[in-house]
């Protein structure tokens, strides 16, 4: 197999399974090129629609946001609750659960406000009755994870940042609970392209062996 696939898909996911999954890829078919790039999942949709990727790992709140599911198909890969972060040494770090209002005295750090995610997340804080404190609008969860550890800063974030997490970050279960649920996405009646095929294959037995 040869030639080249393009493929999008957001920090949290890229950085956890797409490297390993790449290497795989390349073991396996070495004519076969391969190109990433770390989009927003909404963005990712809109390349995947423009054809300036061939596939795009996207979340639900991406397809919500973008409503028009025509042309694009979906393989679910994963769905993730989501966790509350806070210092270790938080008063709240040693709850079992905490709810989005528990958190309404907080300063919050955010990855990438301007995204579906971090709309989402404003929300939630929107429906518990406030409107957060934002004093860190982050580009990466890096630097959320930073503000967080350093207790300058509380934030929610996926389950997959539960599975590298830094040191000087409590993780607790947000109740009730918020999934997210993960999809690859390709366009319409290209499944059975040999690229997009051997990389759905690839993507989806790299995703079943990550806990949830």
């Amino acid at each position: 197999m040869f030639g080249e696939l393009r493929i999008a898909a957001f920090p949290s996911i890229a950085s956890l399974i797409l490297p390993d999954a790449v290497k795989r890829l390349r073991l396996a078919w070495p004519r076969l090129e391969i190109g990433l790039e770390e989009l927003e999942p909404i963005d990712a949709v809109a390349a995947l629609r423009a054809w300036r990727t061939d596939i795009a790992l996207i979340d639900d709140l991406s397809i919500e946001a973008g409503k028009d599911r025509e042309n694009i198909e979906l393989v679910p890969l994963a769905e993730y609750v989501l966790y509350v972060a806070v210092a270790t040494d938080h008063p709240l770090s040693k709850r079992r659960s905490l709810g989005v209002a528990d958190l309404r005295d907080e300063t919050w750090a955010m990855e990438s406000t301007w995204s579906t995610f971090g709309r989402f997340v404003i929300e939630l804080c929107r429906r518990a009755g406030f409107e957060p404190r934002i004093n860190a609008k982050c580009r990466g969860s890096e630097m959320v994870e930073a503000m967080v550890a350093s207790g300058s800063s509380v934030s929610v974030a996926p389950g997959l940042r539960v599975l590298r997490a830094p040191a000087g970050v409590a993780w607790i279960k947000l109740k009730p609970e918020v999934r997210r649920k993960i999809y690859v996405a390709y366009r319409r009646g290209e499944r059975n392209h040999p690229r997009i095929k051997v990389f759905v294959e690839e993507i989806v037995r790299a995703v079943s062996s990550i806990p949830g």
